[in-house]
């Protein structure tokens, strides 16, 4: 046998066993989701929207102790507090600029009492670059939208921390 008739030998029984494997995907139940319509799952670690959390008594986590300030890397967040009249303090500004943001968690990760969350929406594209600056106001909805799955989300967190 000539050394060409060979490698075309060698040829058809690769192309022959490269259809056979279509053919048996073709059959195969699809690995792809039409996205907009279905949705995938998202781990509960995801790193998404950044989200502020409120006690079951409505009142605000967030203490002011600004560690969030203070490890972002990015040096995305803002916060101003002032002392309430039983001497603990209370935000009254929490503004996070959602363009420098780098999804570190950082933030998350360094609040003693759960407050600031980075939640499972990942969809929050906007058409003004405005809508991106979050403050208290948007982040606490963010949070009040988003408790069930938060609170879910950080229970099964709670190993790995």
């Amino acid at each position: 046998m000539s050394f060409s008739r060979f490698f075309k030998t060698i040829f058809l029984i690769e192309f022959i066993q490269g259809l056979f494997l279509a053919i048996k995907e073709i059959f195969k139940k699809s690995k792809t989701i039409n996205y907009p319509f279905e949705k995938g799952s998202i781990s509960p670690r995801m790193r998404g929207e950044h989200a502020l959390r409120r006690y079951p008594n409505g009142e605000e986590r967030c203490i002011a102790c600004k560690l969030c300030e203070a490890v972002c890397p990015a040096q995305a967040i803002t916060i101003e507090s002032t002392e309430r009249s039983d001497g603990s303090r209370k935000t009254t500004r929490y503004d996070i600029d959602m363009l420098k943001c780098i999804y570190c968690g950082l933030c998350q990760e360094s609040c003693p009492v759960d407050a600031i969350v980075q939640g499972p929406n990942f969809e929050f594209a906007t058409e003004t670059r405005e809508e991106l600056y979050y403050n208290k106001q948007k982040l606490l909805d963010n949070g009040d939208r988003w408790e069930s799955v938060l609170a879910k989300n950080i229970k099964l967190d709670k190993p790995y921390r």
